[in-house]
């Protein structure tokens, strides 16, 4: 018997009024793998990750989280948004929007416990940000603000972790924060789905990659779908663009 995909999407079909921005896309997430989603902009990407987090209304198909759900599932799943979506000039520190990924656990109208409120420290301190705790948020800086939503995804403590554009605009010690995070949460077999730009670190930062662009053009293992000819199909002539780093890939293969 099979094992059940974290993330199973069928027939999956997103509209922006009336005009359709993601077609017919199937998937089976594999457990345990790093999984780079690319392409070009306007492609779908976080429209996909806000479909499967149940936060877009689906014109066909469906998700299923581990075979079940989504809603009855949710708890499984850790959501790292993009940083330009958030409201940072809420008043609130860091700390508190930590401890605010216990709530899946608590309930609608539990308090968290101190027990709660350690495990958010403990987040805090795996991203490097234990020493600006009860720092305001809006005091942040942008890869700071980055780190401690990493943090919150953290204390879900998750099996399958969707982050969108993480390495967004970050500083490099942000960067080397997320890629350490990402080695460790495969090492404890969590699944992670990360909308990435660059395809520089593609190949260094991911087992497998989704390329889409409104359909999903080819998913696999890194080594076997991240091609010139793939990357080609997926950027078309935008690929131009991309010259350096499609001969990057060529290289390497």
């Amino acid at each position: 018997m099979e094992p059940v995909a974290p993330i199973e999407v069928h027939d999956l079909t997103v509209a922006y009024r009336r005009k359709p921005v993601l077609w017919n896309i199937d998937f089976s997430l594999p457990e345990g793998k790093l999984i780079g989603l690319v392409g070009p902009n306007g492609a779908g990407k976080s429209t996909l990750i806000k479909a499967i987090m149940g936060l877009m209304p689906l014109l066909s198909g469906y998700v299923k989280i581990y075979g079940e759900p989504l809603d009855t599932m949710r708890h499984k799943i850790g959501y790292v948004p993009q940083r330009e979506s958030v409201d940072w000039d809420f008043p609130i520190n860091a700390l508190d929007v930590v401890t605010m990924g216990r709530y899946g656990r608590l309930g609608l109208f539990g308090r968290p416990s101190k027990d709660d409120k350690a495990i958010a420290m403990e987040c805090l301190r795996k991203v490097g940000m234990q020493d600006f705790a009860h720092r305001q948020i809006s005091q942040l800086s942008g890869g700071q603000q980055q780190r401690v939503f990493l943090a919150r995804a953290l204390t879900q403590d998750a099996s399958v972790y969707l982050m969108d554009e993480p390495f967004a605009g970050v500083d490099a010690a942000t960067e080397k924060a997320i890629v350490d995070l990402l080695k460790e949460l495969k090492e404890h077999r969590k699944t992670v789905l990360v909308v990435h730009h660059d395809l520089h670190t593609v190949n260094e930062y991911f087992d497998w990659v989704m390329l889409l662009n409104m359909r999903l053009v080819k998913f696999g293992p890194t080594d076997q779908i991240f091609t010139n000819d793939n990357l080609r199909l997926t950027y078309g002539g935008k690929l131009l663009l991309l010259a350096e780093a499609a001969e990057k890939v060529a290289r390497q293969l």
